[in-house]
């Protein structure tokens, strides 16, 4: 899904939709009825690839969206709070407003690709396809796709509106308010669970969703909910897959010339200097120092104090984040061009190392510290550390939790982990009281605010408490 030319522009909401190069190569459609649209399978696959295009948006995995689940944790940090109207200030700081364009942003383009998604689902089961299994696959999609944005959307504001059909007169949804979290876990765990029978085990085209991306995702939603016997079934399932693997080197994995590598489960693709530049991001802009490079704004940067955990010999100091002359860390996940003015680099959702990692976590949750720490040494050794000295269920879980900091920095990971655990609280009060930061969180502060623009549209919405 690599260089999308093709773009839809359909009435109402249905607008700034794309196609892939590898899929179709058709002259732009620039006016189409919706109601009079998706009656074949190439229609259909124009659509289908309009939702992963969605997926690129500056609200999603563009730009804003891994910021968003990061700065507010311990390992990322403004650099400028004022840059862009305060917006990712008001995260580190959490001050955040309901009329934060980042909150916003989230949730319009989340409900966006989710209703395109329904519309894929709805129409489908109608249309005849050459291939049987391509259909189930396009299914399987959709319904991953929709379950990983609803799991975005729980874990950042709660209860939400949970809609799953076509909408086809937005009055029908208004005055229903928001939806209890429990319900949208369980339509959460339903697709997911539909969508790993539906997928195929492989994709001959790079950023498919496919089978282990579902049972990683589902994986991650049951370890979430606390459900550890299942969500370690699941990531066992795909370590025997045999589909993916930790790469021996770690600067190999975020190399731009080396993108949807074994240890890719799922990523969001993009691609630099195509269409009039407009298939790349600018999220190396937004994350990098000031006046490192052309457009900096020092969002995301990771914190000196998570950058001096990391050992002198840690193979991953100066691959996945390094530091300026003057001593500002700066995430290497992402290539910045030197030219071209979009980045090309993609931003990965799921990876290996992240299933190795939760199955550390299940299974020192379930008793086996053996297991727990066998895995957890899996990371360790490539970034050529020594085994963990953990042995204890509580040793083992701080040392999970470290290893998950240094792994998966600057993708989205840390705040959703604090969550998770329940450690949020006291984890921020502490590193704010120890850099001298005068913030104190409470449990208010664990949401989001249900951005202002929704609640005035449809006032049945109830904002957060606090907000």
């Amino acid at each position: 899904m690599k260089k999308i030319i093709v773009v839809l522009a359909l009435l109402g909401s249905m607008l700034g939709l794309a196609s892939c190069e590898e899929q179709l190569f058709q002259s732009p459609i620039t006016s189409k009825e919706l109601s009079n649209f998706l009656r074949n399978e190439i229609e259909v696959e124009e659509y289908v690839n309009a939702v992963y295009a969605n997926l690129q948006t500056n609200g999603l995995y563009g730009r804003d969206l891994p910021a968003f689940v990061e700065i507010p944790s311990d390992n990322t940090y403004s650099e400028v709070p004022a840059n862009d109207g305060g917006n990712y200030g008001q995260l580190d700081l959490f001050t955040t407003i309901p009329a934060n364009t980042l909150t916003t942003d989230a949730w319009q383009q989340s409900y966006r690709t989710i209703q395109r998604a329904n519309v894929v689902l709805n129409r489908i089961d109608k249309i005849t396809y050459a291939v049987a299994a391509t259909k189930q696959a396009r299914i399987g999609e959709m319904k991953f796709i929709r379950a990983l944005l609803y799991f975005n959307l729980v874990r950042l504001y709660g209860d939400v509106p949970l809609v799953v059909e076509e909408t086809v007169d937005p009055n029908d949804y208004f005055g229903k308010g928001r939806t209890p979290s429990a319900q949208v876990y369980t339509q959460i765990v339903k697709d997911l669970t539909e969508a790993i029978t539906a997928l195929p085990e492989t994709s001959t085209q790079a950023g498919r969703v496919v089978k282990t991306a579902a049972q990683t995702l589902l994986a991650k939603v049951l370890l979430t909910q606390k459900n550890y016997a299942e969500a370690r079934t699941l990531l066992l399932a795909v370590v025997a897959s045999g589909r993916h693997t930790l790469l021996p080197d770690p600067a190999t994995v975020f190399s731009i010339t080396n993108e949807n590598n074994r240890e890719i489960i799922f990523a969001v693709q993009f691609a630099s200097g195509v269409n009039g530049n407009t298939e790349g991001s600018t999220m190396f802009q937004q994350f990098a120092p000031s006046g490192t490079v052309s457009g900096a704004k020092g969002h995301n940067l990771p914190t000196k104090s998570l950058y001096a955990l990391y050992a002198t010999t840690d193979k991953r100091r100066g691959t996945y984040l390094t530091a300026t002359a003057s001593g500002i860390p700066w995430g290497r996940k992402l290539t910045q061009p030197t030219v071209i003015t979009d980045g090309g680099s993609d931003v990965v959702i799921l990876r290996y190392a992240d299933v190795v990692l939760m199955l550390a976590e299940v299974e020192n949750e379930l008793g086996n510290a053996t297991a727990a720490a066998t895995n957890l040494n899996l990371i360790r050794t490539r970034a050529a550390l020594a085994n963990t000295t953990a042995t204890t269920q509580t040793t083992l879980r701080a040392a999970i939790d470290l290893e998950r900091r240094l792994e998966l920095v600057n993708e989205g990971h840390r705040w959703f982990d604090l969550l998770r655990t329940g450690t949020a609280i006291q984890v921020m009060n502490d590193w704010f009281k120890a850099n001298n930061i005068l913030v104190t969180i409470t449990a208010k502060d664990l949401l989001m605010p249900i951005p202002q623009s929704q609640i005035d549209t449809d006032p049945a919405i109830k904002q957060n408490p606090g907000y």
